[in-house]
């Protein structure tokens, strides 16, 4: 099916025309995606097959009346940029975004256009959205943070490693500039119930991860949280590596790293925000105007835990916890 041009007027911020109703069943839609993370990324296929499959069910069929131009930036900030500028030239009906730096690169090339995205822990603190219940501008969507988390990180590496003392919270300020004020401040917090001294460990580029985790293990009693961070999931084999080699008992955030060799996981469940944001795309490709559309917090959270990665460290997974798990890998 051929694209035709979209209805003139499309661009204004509050008024969303009413034809789309009439016209959704024989016009062809045009949506844009960008993530930070690489194309062929197996955490990126099965997230953007459960978003397609979604859309699927809500009657938009990728190539038949939606069409949706993909952008990966593999965790280069420049690119994230020259893709967001891209995406915006191309005047879709509504765009949809994982991480924080696509968002606000989105955000700095657009003020009309919907913006849905996933994977962001701070929309108000990033200028995002004006508040969770009503956004008040172009952009809405799903956040990865629930202010329980840290806490539980904490108890799960301390009933799985032999009394931590020193715990390390690795990501990059450049792809997280959040995690000071919600991670950082959260795990401290936490750490002076448990008596666990919290360092923030920065990682600007790939090469930082070995020389960082040599010196979380140098002494004994090191523990490591990695923080929900675009930067540290493109670069999560290397980081799930490197803490075995050192022996460094870990927990992560990303439900998919598991069955990649990380000791524990602990986090929301992605692969249900994102179905969820093709609900909001659906909306807004309907009629809906993104700046009612209310910003929601994730509901569901997983616990993963891999015994054979345990094993090679010389732990032992306590059974209750064995008991409570989502998953355990063997």
């Amino acid at each position: 099916m051929r694209r035709r041009e979209f209805i003139t007027g499309i661009a204004s911020a509050t008024t969303w025309p009413l034809v789309v109703h009439a016209q959704q069943a024989t016009r062809m839609r045009r949506g844009g995606a960008l993530s930070s993370l690489n194309e062929s990324d197996p955490r990126e296929k099965a997230a953007y097959e459960s978003f397609r499959k979604r859309l699927e069910e809500l009657g938009w069929s990728v190539g038949r009346n939606l069409y949706i131009d993909h952008r990966w930036a593999k965790g280069d900030q420049n690119l994230i940029s020259a893709y967001a500028a891209e995406l915006v030239a191309l005047k879709p009906d509504a765009l949809h975004a994982f991480s924080t730096p696509a968002v606000a690169a989105l955000l700095q090339k657009t003020q009309i256009i919907p913006v849905v995205f996933v994977g962001v822990t701070d929309p108000v603190g990033n200028g995002f959205v004006n508040s969770f219940a009503y956004p008040g501008r172009n952009a809405t969507g799903f956040t990865n943070y629930e202010p329980t988390i840290p806490g539980k990180w904490l108890e799960l590496l301390r009933e799985i490693a032999p009394r931590p003392s020193r715990v390390a919270a690795l990501f990059n300020p450049i792809t997280a500039p959040y995690a000071t004020n919600f991670y950082i401040a959260a795990l401290e917090s936490a750490g002076l119930a448990l008596a666990i001294q919290i360092t923030a460990a920065n990682v600007r580029e790939p090469t930082d991860i070995e020389t960082i985790l040599s010196e979380i293990a140098r002494e004994p009693g090191g523990g490591l949280i990695v923080i929900p961070d675009s930067f540290t999931i493109a670069h999560r084999s290397r980081i799930i590596s490197v803490a075995e080699q050192k022996q460094l008992p870990a927990i992560y955030p990303y439900r998919y790293v598991g069955p990649e060799g990380a000791l524990v996981s602990y986090g929301y469940d992605e692969y249900e925000s994102y179905p969820r944001s093709a609900e909001y795309i659906d909306r807004i490709l309907k009629g809906e105007n993104p700046r009612n559309l209310p910003v929601q917090a994730p509901t569901k959270f997983v616990l993963v835990i891999n015994l054979k990665t345990a094993k090679a460290l010389g732990l032992t997974v306590p059974l209750h916890l064995q008991q409570i798990a989502d998953e355990i890998i063997e």
